[in-house]
């Protein structure tokens, strides 16, 4: 099983302002010093996406999102990713209600790593009109902890089926933290080990098929967003392979897919997979399809196999 730990997270107002300060200097003047306590990082983050939200919650969904968003941010837009944060915020001012409407959202769920420089949150929101019409969303939010605080390095929003009631889940928390490692080569080697893993996600794919794989390569408390025609995450290794695999064969897979950027924490638990899947078949028309996809990635010790927690 794997080891969180459910704790409430009190006074988020007085959390606010730690999510705003972001950080506490190191010697080295700019770094980030480790909290002592896994579940006071986690809270940290949460307060710090509940902040955002609180903060951008009457303003267009481009100027709510800005600040949140790390210099090298990705997000997933139709034919790939979109990279970096002025592209992103370009693209949604395509768009011209993110110009217009209001976006109002609520984390249930944050997981961090051991060092406490990494985590994600997930959770539920809608966009407002103004006509007052509104559509519900899900999203997915990945971030790291630097001198300037918590800010999104993968970030994603899906249309829900309907609003949903934001019940909280509990935290996934490391069992205790770690000061940041800054060896290189180890963070290097921790990398190395969740590109491989989401490769070889894909290659069993093709053999056991992809109901199989999302359950063996996936956690007992793993989330899916579930597209638009779910109102909730899908949760559980089990249901999510399940439904990724409606329509497909019992063996095989009609896509493979591999990371182009794996992002990983220094304690070697956490970390994001970023790339593209791609059908094994052409359509009719002749074109391969091509989809963008980030996920989010744990384990409770170096020497364990990942598995995934948040897509």
């Amino acid at each position: 099983m794997p080891r969180t730990s459910c704790r409430p997270v009190p006074m988020l107002a007085v959390l606010f302002a730690a999510a705003c300060a972001g950080h506490t200097a190191g010697s080295d003047g700019g770094a980030p010093k480790p909290a002592s306590d896994p579940a006071a990082v986690a809270a940290e983050l949460l307060a710090t996406d509940s902040a955002f939200a609180e903060a951008g919650r009457n303003l267009p969904v481009v100027e709510a999102l800005a600040p949140m968003l790390a210099d090298e941010v990705e997000m997933p837009a139709p034919g790939g990713f979109i990279m970096g944060r002025d592209s992103v915020l370009k693209a949604l001012r395509a768009n011209p209600l993110n110009t217009t409407a209001n976006f109002h959202w609520k984390p249930v769920r944050v997981g961090v790593s051991a060092d406490g420089r990494q985590g994600f949150t997930f959770g539920y929101g809608s966009v407002i009109a103004p006509d007052s019409s509104t559509t519900p969303l899900k999203y997915l939010t990945y971030w790291v902890k630097g001198s300037g605080g918590w800010h999104a390095v993968a970030y994603k929003r899906g249309r829900a089926a309907g609003p949903a009631e934001p019940v909280a889940m509990e935290a996934a928390l490391p069992p205790k933290l770690v000061a940041p490692d800054s060896d290189q080569g180890r963070v290097e080697e921790f990398r190395q080990s969740l590109d491989t893993a989401e490769r070889a996600f894909s290659r069993d794919a093709q053999q056991i098929g992809l109901n199989k794989a999302f359950a063996q390569y996936g956690r007992s408390d793993a989330v899916n967003m579930g597209g638009p025609a779910r109102a909730t995450f899908v949760v559980g290794a089990d249901s999510i392979g399940a439904v990724v695999s409606q329509d497909e064969p019992d063996s095989g897979s009609s896509v493979s897919w591999a990371p182009d950027r794996v992002i990983v924490a220094s304690s070697g638990d956490l970390g994001v997979t970023i790339g593209t899947i791609v059908a094994n078949q052409p359509d009719s028309a002749g074109a391969t399809a091509k989809f963008p996809f980030f996920t989010v990635w744990r384990r409770d010790g170096v020497e364990e196999p990942w598995r995934y927690v948040a897509e």
